[in-house]
C-alpha cells in the first residue's frame, strides 16, 4: 500500500513548496489518501465508533440525518470540499502548513479530517510543528488511534500510514 501511495503523491518537493498545483494539489492527494481509510457508504448509519453520531459517504457527519443517502459522485464532491475546509481550517492554526512537503500536508490534513480541527488545533501535534519540529510532529500522529477511549486497529494502522508519508517528506 505505501508504495501505491509513494507513486500517488509523487512529484514532492523536499524543499517545502507545494509543488505545481499549490493547494488544489493537496486537496487532490489528500482525498484520495482519505477514501480508503474511510470506506464509502452511501446511506447513512450511526457511527458506533463515534457515540452513534449518523455520517455518511467518507465519514462526513456535518448536516446529516440517518437515512440520508447519497451517489457515489455526491460522495466525492462532499469529500473534496471538506478536504478544502479542514486544509484552510488547517492552516489557521498551523500558519506554516502550506509552506510545508506535501505529503506533510496530506498527512495533517488527512488527520484532522479524522478527528476533528479543534482536536487538531489544540494539539501537542499542532504545537510541535508551530514551533518547526516537523518531525516530532509526524511521530505523534500514532497516539491518535482511539475512539471512545478504546485503542482501535483501523485508527492505528490509519495513523501509521500517516505517520509514514509525513516522515517520509521529510
Amino acid at each position: 500500500m505505501m508504495a501505491f501511495l509513494k507513486r500517488l503523491f509523487r512529484p514532492k518537493t523536499k524543499a517545502g513548496k507545494a509543488g505545481v498545483g499549490g493547494a488544489a494539489a493537496i486537496a487532490v492527494a489528500a482525498a484520495a489518501f482519505i477514501g480508503p481509510w474511510e470506506g464509502l457508504r452511501t446511506t447513512a448509519y450511526p457511527d458506533r465508533l463515534a457515540r452513534n453520531i449518523p455520517t455518511v459517504c467518507y465519514g462526513e457527519t456535518r448536516g446529516v440525518s440517518l437515512g440520508d443517502v447519497y451517489t457515489k459522485a455526491e460522495c466525492d464532491a462532499m469529500l473534496a470540499k471538506a478536504v478544502q475546509e479542514f486544509h484552510v481550517g488547517l492552516k489557521k492554526c498551523i500558519p506554516s502548513l502550506p509552506r510545508l512537503p506535501e505529503d506533510v500536508q496530506v498527512a495533517f490534513t488527512s488527520w484532522s479530517y479524522n478527528v476533528g480541527l479543534g482536536a487538531a488545533c489544540s494539539s501537542t501535534l499542532a504545537r510541535k510543528a508551530n514551533a518547526g519540529d516537523l518531525e516530532g510532529a509526524c511521530n505523534e500522529l500514532p497516539r491518535w488511534n482511539r475512539a471512545s477511549g478504546r485503542v482501535v486497529k483501523g485508527l492505528s494502522n490509519r495513523r501509521g500510514a500517516e505517520r509514514a508519508l509525513c516522515l517520509g517528506a521529510l
